[in-house]
């Protein structure tokens, strides 16, 4: 009977210690971050906007990873072989691959992923143009068949950015690449709480257990993907920049995806907070024409906008911080193996006046462009205002028309006239890995209405010079013609480049663990 009492009252005791020590666990098995924007579209393949492809990270995983130093590394790929003739290439899947729901990763679910982002994704839209045919002799294989050999295979497996080649189930990405998917299942680091996801106020992920990282250490989107905590927690309420920085300073919430630029000083300054470095590389803003809708159906109205859009203006209105910006005239990103300034004279040799007298010699006819500004996106919502008091100098009628950026992301979709719900202009922000390459930056793709990115720009010439670009193995000819290119995108307005920044993030100083990515990741964090 003693060692009855004795052993129930330890077992008390002991249940009353972890009772206590719950909270305090708990507090740090949770990381709270209040991401750059709302989250309302939960398909990665469907939209290029970046909160849906950090959802995406969490819970799918890919066949191969970039790491900071842009190298193409594999992921859930474990080993490939290229034929000769670089037509074949086989590919091998790594062992304990597991969808969320239990079942295991084959050829066939890899196979089915990468046709649907293929209609999507630029990149993946301009490797599909060689692929004749895929296959899985078995379950952990797949094979990739070319029509004939092309130099990015690998470069579009391990697309790091925008519309990533996420591996789904196979039965969700037979859905119609121009409908959205309805379950949200992947292999990934983590799993969605879809019974606990509320828009505009919070989303939940839960470590995957059944996760098996590789052993290499995280770099870029590459490595292995260790979760620490339990559940990461995204608070899409909190909108406010000031209340942001406060709830920061409180404790209440553990990372600032986006640190507005106005508070980046005074967090800098605080002892208790950091400024982690998290991107080698920056990002690009742009103002995207919707080539469908007139006036901007006719390239020499596009040509004097592009004029009036000097770069200087919007980075100091929306940066403000001197050291976190500079203006580049490449559309491929200044620094990069692509970078080109060939042709980018009607902008970056600009003036209001030559931008007037373009637009005078353009017949423009007084139509308003309706620009879509978002109002709680705070890295880019100044731009609109910018653009639109440039166009009014050179002689524009602007409709600046303000709605929230998940609205935003879903009119932009819309072909329809503008009045009937389409739109002019939107203004967004690129990472370099998006916009640096002829074959992954969208806004080349000139395929008109088939083309996936919104704007559909429509240009033979363009079109003829990508496919050149994609079948070329030698660098020095690439270079050549990413330099046509790029000088082809300028003459024929496909959109303006408006300058490149580096976006800083906050957190508080008991969160370690923060690497490379150039983007928003959220594994091998810890909370001390």
């Amino acid at each position: 009977m003693i060692s009855i009492i004795r052993l129930t009252a330890v077992a008390a005791l002991s249940a009353f210690t972890l009772a206590v020590a719950t909270p305090a666990q708990a507090q740090n098995n949770v990381m709270r971050v209040v991401p750059h924007s709302n989250l309302a579209i939960l398909d990665p393949i469907w939209t290029t906007a970046y909160m849906s492809r950090n959802h995406g990270y969490m819970i799918y995983d890919t066949l191969f990873g970039t790491d900071e130093n842009a190298k193409i590394k594999p992921q859930m790929v474990e080993s490939w072989t290229e034929s000769g003739d670089h037509r074949l290439w086989t590919f091998k899947l790594r062992k304990g691959l597991e969808f969320h729901d239990g079942k295991p990763v084959t050829g066939e679910d890899v196979i089915a992923s990468l046709q649907r982002w293929g209609k999507r994704d630029a990149m993946g839209s301009g490797l599909f143009q060689f692929v004749q045919r895929m296959d899985s002799p078995t379950p952990d294989t797949f094979r990739i068949f070319l029509g004939e050999a092309c130099g990015f295979v690998l470069e579009a497996l391990g697309k790091p950015s925008s519309n990533v080649p996420f591996i789904m189930p196979k039965r969700i990405a037979e859905t119609d690449a121009f409908k959205q998917i309805e379950e949200h299942i992947g292999s990934g680091p983590f799993t969605f709480k879809k019974d606990e996801f509320k828009p505009g106020d919070k989303a939940v992920y839960l470590k995957n257990t059944k996760y098996v990282p590789r052993s290499e250490a995280p770099s870029g989107t590459a490595g292995g993907k260790k979760v620490y905590v339990d559940r990461v927690e995204w608070n899409l309420a909190l909108r406010d920049a000031q209340a942001q920085v406060n709830a920061l300073q409180k404790g209440e919430i553990d990372i600032i995806e986006q640190l507005p630029f106005d508070h980046y000083e005074s967090v800098k300054a605080d002892t208790n907070l950091q400024v982690p470095k998290y991107a080698n590389l920056g990002l690009q803003y742009m103002a995207r024409f919707n080539h469908l809708q007139k006036p901007f159906d006719n390239v020499k109205v596009r040509q004097a906008a592009l004029a009036a859009m000097t770069q200087e203006p919007f980075l100091r209105a929306q940066v403000g911080v001197k050291s976190l910006y500079r203006t580049c005239a490449s559309m491929f990103i200044c620094g990069t193996p692509y970078g080109s300034i060939v042709g980018s004279e009607i902008q970056a040799k600009s003036n209001m006046k030559k931008a007037q007298d373009l637009l005078k010699a353009s017949g423009y006819d007084g139509t308003p462009i309706v620009i879509m500004k978002p109002t709680d996106l705070a890295s880019i919502q100044k731009l609109p205002d910018v653009a639109a008091q440039l166009l009014r100098q050179a002689g524009f009628k602007v409709d600046l028309q303000a709605m929230d950026w998940q609205t935003l992301v879903g009119r932009r979709a819309k072909k329809d006239p503008v009045e009937k719900g389409g739109w002019h202009m939107f203004l967004t922000a690129w990472n370099v890995f998006d916009v640096w390459s002829p074959i992954a930056n969208p806004t080349m793709d000139t395929r008109g209405e088939k083309s996936g990115w919104f704007g559909w720009a429509s240009d033979d010439k363009l079109i003829e010079l990508r496919n050149q670009f994609m079948r070329a193995t030698d660098e020095p000819i690439k270079k050549k013609l990413a330099d046509q290119i790029h000088a082809r995108a300028f003459e024929i307005a496909t959109h303006a480049p408006l300058g490149e920044y580096d976006q800083p993030m906050a957190a508080g100083k008991n969160v370690s663990g923060f690497f490379i990515t150039n983007g928003n990741i959220y594994w091998n964090l810890k909370k001390n």
